[in-house]
């Protein structure tokens, strides 16, 4: 079946070159009507008591996304000439001031002490700001954009959909200098791992075809998270562009035999079986993901999955067309290359296996404790670069108005006037409550008679609900912040059972408590999915073991470095980069154990087949890894946003961590344990005892 297959490739090879750029132009289109979601806390799932709240403040408060404006140096009269030019914009829900509920024209000293230290501060003025869409939602983006051109003077916006918009543009701009550095850095590597000048190139435009469909058909998807779109070009040169490598060598290979046309048919019908072997368990990394509550692993595994999968139908089909097509120049433009097979190393792992598992158990245990004590930060704010005007906003919000985390409270109506003073006083006797705002609080002695109740009471009175609203002085993400929300809902139950509590603290708390799940799940999924496969492929219990193993070494190792460091991690990176890892370089183990398997079944003893396995991968093992760090670290020195830059250190600091492991780890296993593979692996070859 394949052997026709690969004929057929072979003989239609410029039919199908067509046809593949025929279908960039769907795909292209598919990429531009694909929207990106800016705000990872919309990821939870819809059970959490957080999206739960988010739900009811979006359909019944008309406060589906909402910010602050802080005016500086404004006079009130300024302010209200602003606020009505906020009101103009498209996807503006309400900009509320205290115009809205009391004319400028009384002075502001008439107004009730909490209301006036919330709204003014010195010379600033602060405005609430909602909109008709969700935070992430492209008609939110460009209203965000429009209010930044209203008020660009001493004027800042704060609030997590600011956030979101100054992240679009950043993402915008730096996603295509990404991929350029990644395609510029694997091309070095591949000059220097192959003899070729003009195979690189080739390459390249081989991975073109895969990357636009894979971006072409995110549009099935509705969305994707930045994260993903700002990695997935990365990531899938990263992956896949070893696959090209495995068909140009073999390729060349069988040249020696063969006229071109068979020689490329041979070269297709050996790889397809090599590469699909091996993106299987690539495939089975990302797929794992796609459990987690969390649905931004989803949303990586699915697109990632699919990026394999189309990194692979490209090598099977489109490659094969743009190497013969190049076939000439390829093989007269060539040059020394400076990553050649190890000849030294082989012999020393031979002849020092035991002292070398003797320093993998030494390291590998305290490395164990070190990933899991690992610390990581859920605080979105806190890895956005100082200069993001959202963030200046965010800041002033928390310095001039005391609003580090506000809560949003949301109970049944028919609680009384009494009710929710009593449980306003008891919210505001804990630690780390700066005010609590309410429908009530502007309903008592004192108040103006030119104050507009009805006003103020479809602001905080809407759909079933009261909502009151709770600044802390506790930053998100925090152990006291998540403590004080974790009282605030023993008070709030003590009245309504099921009231609830929504905002940017409530959120980061369900945040922490899905993925301290999620971590466990996709890790235990993702290794049992690899072993699994692996077993199947080798049809062996022994194998998976020690592939496995030799993996999960160099992760621990990776995730386990910041801990010594004192490094802090984004809390994405620990959930994926371990499945990332595994699975992307067990390939790496498939390979040399493969090999391993060959020079047995060729009558070579243990420690012989080892070496010449270790030896023969090599190229192909550090031409591969060494392309993987490349993009990955290239990146990480132009990132601005702490969440992309750690996941390119780590994802490039994995790949050679995971190298070394296989090439010295791996074989060192292999030769110790080479009786238990015998005795639970099928058809394994018999080894003989080396002298």
């Amino acid at each position: 079946m394949m052997e026709k297959l690969s004929k057929w490739i072979v003989k239609f090879r410029n039919v199908i070159l067509v046809v593949a750029v025929l279908l960039l132009i769907p795909s292209v289109y598919g990429y531009l009507k694909t929207d990106i979601n800016y705000d990872l806390l919309s990821y939870l799932p819809a059970s959490s008591e957080s999206m739960k709240a988010q739900t009811i403040l979006g359909d019944d408060f008309n406060l589906a996304s909402v910010d602050f404006l802080v005016l500086n140096n404004k006079t009130d009269h300024e302010a209200a000439e602003i606020k009505d030019q906020i009101n103009q914009i498209d996807g503006v829900e309400n900009c509320i001031w205290r115009d809205d509920v009391l004319d400028i024209s009384i002075p502001k000293q008439a107004i009730p002490d909490d209301i006036q230290n919330m709204l003014y501060s010195g010379d600033s003025t602060m405005m609430i700001v909602t909109f008709k869409e969700p935070t992430s939602s492209m008609r939110t983006m460009n209203a965000i954009a429009e209010i930044k051109k209203l008020s660009n003077d001493d004027c800042y916006l704060g609030g997590i959909s600011a956030i979101s918009e100054d992240t679009k543009d950043q993402t915008e701009h730096d996603t295509p200098i990404y991929a350029g550095i990644a395609v510029l850095l694997c091309m070095v590597v591949l000059f220097l791992g192959l003899e070729s000048t003009v195979a690189p190139v080739v390459f390249m435009l081989g991975m073109i075809f895969p990357i636009v469909y894979n971006f072409g058909t995110n549009v099935f998807l509705g969305q994707i998270s930045y994260i993903t779109k700002a990695l997935a070009v990365v990531l899938q040169l990263a992956v896949t562009l070893d696959y090209s490598i495995f068909l140009l060598h073999r390729y060349v290979e069988e040249k020696k035999y063969a006229s071109n046309e068979e020689a490329m048919a041979k070269a297709i019908q050996a790889t397809f079986t090599s590469i699909t072997s091996s993106s299987i368990t690539t495939i089975a990394g990302f797929v794992a993901l796609c459990v987690m509550q969390l649905t931004l692993g989803r949303d990586i595994g699915i697109v990632m999955a699919k990026g394999v999968v189309f990194g692979v139908l490209s090598t099977v089909f489109i490659l094969p067309s743009l190497l013969m097509f190049f076939d000439k120049p390829i093989e007269k433009y060539k040059h020394k290359t400076l990553i050649h097979e190890l000849k030294r190393q082989p012999n020393f792992v031979i002849k020092h296996f035991k002292k070398i598992l003797v320093v993998f158990v030494i390291i590998f245990i305290p490395f164990i404790y070190a990933q899991s004590h690992t610390k990581t930060y859920y605080d979105l704010i806190s890895g956005m670069p100082e200069d993001f005007a959202s963030i200046i906003g965010t800041n002033q919000l928390k310095d001039k108005f005391d609003m580090t985390t506000t809560h949003f409270v949301l109970v049944d109506d028919s609680l009384s006037t009494n009710q929710i003073q009593k449980m306003t006083s008891q919210i505001e006797e804990l630690d780390g409550i700066h005010n609590v705002i309410s429908y009530e609080s502007f309903v008592g002695p004192g108040i103006p008679d030119s104050f507009k109740p009805s006003v103020v009471k479809d602001i905080f009175q809407n759909g079933g609900y009261k909502m009151l609203i709770v600044n802390s002085d506790y930053k998100s993400a925090t152990t006291e912040l998540n403590k004080q929300l974790d009282k605030m809902d023993d008070i709030i139950h003590e009245y309504d059972p099921d009231g609830l509590i929504g905002g940017e603290g409530s959120m980061t708390r369900d945040l922490i408590n899905t993925t301290n799940v999620d971590f466990a799940v996709v890790n235990i999924l993702s290794v049992a999915l690899i072993f699994l496969i692996v077993a199947l492929t080798f049809k062996s219990f022994a194998l998976p073991i020690i592939l496995v193993v030799s993996i999960e070494f160099a992760i621990s190792i990776n995730m386990g470095i910041p801990y010594f460091t004192g490094t802090t991690l984004p809390f994405i990176a620990s959930m994926v980069i371990g499945t990332i890892q595994l699975g992307a370089t067990v390939d790496y183990a498939i390979l040399l154990t493969t090999r391993f398997k060959e020079e047995l079944a060729n009558g070579k003893d243990v420690k012989e087949a080892a070496r010449i396995a270790t030896k023969r991968s090599s190229i192909s093992i550090m031409t591969s890894g060494f392309s993987f760090f490349a993009a990955c670290i290239g990146v990480s020195f132009f990132a601005k946003m702490d969440l992309i830059k750690s996941l390119v250190v780590l994802l490039a600091r994995g790949a050679l961590i995971s190298v070394v492991s296989i090439l010295f780890v791996l074989p060192s296993l292999l030769i110790f344990f080479h009786k238990f593979v015998e005795k639970t692996t099928k058809g394994w070859p018999k080894g003989k005892e080396s002298n």
